[in-house]
C-alpha cells in the first residue's frame, strides 16, 4: 500500500484553519469558560492574555499547536477580543517573539490534558480502536486517517505530523490484510494452494 494516500486538500488542511470557523465552531471551540478566563487573568499584558487565549482554543480546534501563534483567522481574533475586552487585536504580533508562548504550550497541556499520541497508554487505545475498524470494515486508507483525527481530537491528543500518522495508518492496515490472509490460505489443503497460486 502506498504510504502516501491522503488528498492535496486532507493535507494541506491537516493541522490548519481552513478558512473562517463558522459560528458553530467559533461557539464551541473558542468560547472561554471561567476555568479559561481564571487561567488568562493571571497573565501579565494584553498580548500574553490574547496570545494564551489564542493556543488553548487553537488546540481544542485543530489538535495542534500552531508554529506561528499569531496566524488565527480574524473571527477567532475578535471572539477572543470581545470575551477577553481587549481592542487592540494588533497586540498579538507581540507575542510571536515572546518565550511565554513556550511556557503557555507547557502550561495548557498540563492544565487541560492534552497528550503525545505517542504515550504508551494513549498509542495502546488508537492501535486497537483502528485495528478494530480495519477487522471489520472495508473504509478506505484516508478515510481511517480522517477517523483516528477525530479520535484523536476527542481524546485530547495532540496530532503527530501528517506524514507520521500516514504511515501509521498504512502499517496498520497492512497488519490487518496480512492476518486476514493468513487465516483464509490456514486451512487450504495442498491442492487448492496450487490452483490457486496457478
Amino acid at each position: 500500500m502506498p504510504v502516501q494516500f491522503i488528498s492535496v486538500e486532507q493535507r494541506q488542511n491537516y493541522g490548519r484553519y481552513a478558512g473562517e470557523p463558522s459560528s458553530y465552531e467559533l461557539t464551541r471551540y473558542f468560547h472561554l469558560n471561567d476555568t479559561d478566563l481564571n487561567a488568562i487573568a493571571k497573565k501579565r499584558g494584553d498580548h500574553n492574555r490574547l496570545g494564551f487565549a489564542s493556543q488553548l482554543t487553537t488546540v481544542r480546534f485543530l489538535g495542534t499547536f500552531l508554529e506561528d501563534p499569531t496566524d488565527v483567522s480574524n473571527a477567532v481574533l475578535q471572539t477572543l477580543g470581545r470575551q477577553l475586552h481587549i481592542q487592540d487585536l494588533g497586540i498579538l504580533s507581540r507575542y510571536k517573539g515572546a518565550k511565554q508562548r513556550w511556557e503557555h504550550i507547557v502550561e495548557i497541556r498540563s492544565r487541560y490534558g492534552f497528550k503525545d499520541w505517542n504515550e504508551p497508554e494513549i498509542g495502546f487505545r488508537l492501535t486497537r480502536w483502528l485495528y478494530a475498524l480495519c477487522w471489520t470494515g472495508t473504509e478506505q486508507a484516508s478515510v481511517l486517517f480522517d477517523r483516528a483525527t477525530v479520535w484523536m481530537l476527542s481524546n485530547k491528543v495532540i496530532l503527530p505530523g501528517c506524514t507520521t500518522l500516514e504511515r501509521f495508518v498504512a502499517k496498520l492496515r497492512s497488519r490487518v490484510e496480512t492476518r486476514l490472509w493468513l487465516r483464509l490460505g490456514q486451512n487450504i489443503t495442498v491442492e487448492q494452494r496450487r490452483r490457486l497460486e496457478d
